[in-house]
């Protein structure tokens, strides 16, 4: 649920308001950066195993290229729709410009539950959607990754579809891939294991040790499943973890090798023997030292902030806190670090296995992990100053410091005509 008159899109202008308005920027700068420089929509004719016809709609937006080619994942949901892509392409200029990534945002979605088709039926859903969007996209111009509800098979008939159209092979067309075409080691779980790379930093710089410290996760997919792990590895004591079925809860803490064994034969958490059956919403809710929210946006609204116990939260999905809700978390003094620095270690992977595959060279998984750290951590220390020089929150911080070198961006390089 999300606050009423809220939406995505409405929230992250909200925070670019804020952001130009500490800045001094003029409205005409306010008019450009609360825009997308480019949309697509895209009707996506689908031949079923059946052989039915049924036509689905795609979406392909461009937020800003003012500091380099446009970057963002390809969501496959039915809640897809245009202002939701556009909300995130805008966080996505945000995160690439607070990590100092050479890119812009983008971020593009087909309105589909992918549960409901076959393989064979996605495989023709994505090289139709790629074969739309050509005109776009390119491995300098906007290069697509996985996101909810895809993943590298959907990278690598991408991949295919455009490298057939231009008659050569182009990796650098997608981040995300498989290895064997590619990819680059450690992209997988490089979004999760940024995710805690901030939260340990935070739990450290706030008195906590995280050995000693609970946690719970929403979400168990790409990034909720590698944090919980992550977490578990460092030490914590993850007591809670959900997914869209429902949530598990075990006051001494999850196995989450086990749990992880029980998602994989079952695709849900819950029934998950070592722990005792929660509501989802519950999660949310727990006194713990640590919260991830890793699933979708608008999950902590203006309704069930005040009932947040968690001291530090650590937003592994984009747009999971409601400005409304941020008010209230702010008010009770808890943290909250935001999805534009703790989820970014996808794009600065993706940024990576971008480099690798232009310059056709590879790199060992331990140098990419170390580069992923120190870029992680290295920002982290930058808004965590900035912060308290300023008297801001992280979220206040993080969002002035990505909006100020796109903005630095847009003037040196002047409108053009």
């Amino acid at each position: 649920m999300v606050d009423p008159i809220s939406t995505p899109l409405e929230d992250a202008r909200t925070r670019l308001r804020e952001a130009t308005d500490l800045l001094g920027c003029d409205p005409g700068m306010y008019a450009i950066l609360s825009n997308a420089s480019r949309e697509l929509t895209v009707s996506i004719p689908l031949r079923r195993d059946d052989d039915s016809i049924e036509v689905l709609t795609g979406y392909r937006v461009q937020h800003s290229v003012a500091r380099g080619p446009a970057k963002g994942g390809l969501r496959y949901s039915p809640h897809v729709n245009l202002d939701e892509v556009r909300a995130l392409a805008m966080w996505m200029t945000w995160k690439c410009a607070l990590l100092d990534v050479p890119y812009g945002g983008a971020k593009g979605g087909v309105t589909i539950d992918p549960r409901q088709y076959s393989q064979r039926e996605l495989e023709r859903v994505t090289r139709r959607y790629t074969s739309a969007i050509m005109p776009i996209i390119g491995p300098e111009t906007d290069i697509p990754a996985p996101d909810v509800g895809t993943n590298e098979q959907t990278m690598a008939w991408m991949m295919d579809t455009y490298s057939m159209n231009k008659g050569y092979s182009i990796p650098a067309i997608v981040t995300g891939k498989p290895i064997s075409i590619g990819g680059s080691l450690g992209r997988a779980t490089s979004t999760s294991e940024g995710v805690v790379h901030i939260a340990l930093a935070a739990l450290r710089d706030n008195g906590f040790d995280p050995t000693k410290c609970t946690a719970a996760v929403q979400g168990f997919g790409k990034v909720g499943r590698g944090a919980a792990q992550f977490a578990f590895d460092a030490g914590m004591k993850v007591i809670a973890v959900s997914d869209e079925y429902g949530a598990v809860f075990n006051a001494n803490g999850l196995d989450i090798e086990k749990l992880g064994a029980h998602v994989d034969s079952t695709g849900k958490v819950v029934g998950f023997n070592g722990a005792d059956a929660l509501d989802g919403a519950a999660l949310l809710e727990l006194d713990v030292d640590l919260l991830i929210p890793a699933a979708i946006e608008g999950v902590i609204h203006e309704q069930n902030a005040p009932k947040v116990k968690a001291k530090i939260i650590v937003e592994g999905a984009n747009g999971p806190t409601t400005p409304a809700a941020d008010r209230i978390l702010e008010s009770k003094g808890i943290i909250v670090v935001p999805d534009i620095l703790a989820n970014a270690g996808g794009v600065i992977v993706s940024y990576f296995e971008w480099v690798q595959g232009n310059q056709a060279y590879w790199w060992q998984e331990s140098e990419v992990e170390s580069r992923l750290e120190e870029r992680m951590l290295g920002a982290w220390a930058k808004v965590h100053d900035f912060a308290k020089e300023r008297k801001l929150s992280l979220r206040g911080a993080a969002t002035v410091l990505a909006v100020q070198r796109v903005v630095e961006a847009h003037v040196i390089r002047g409108l053009y005509p």
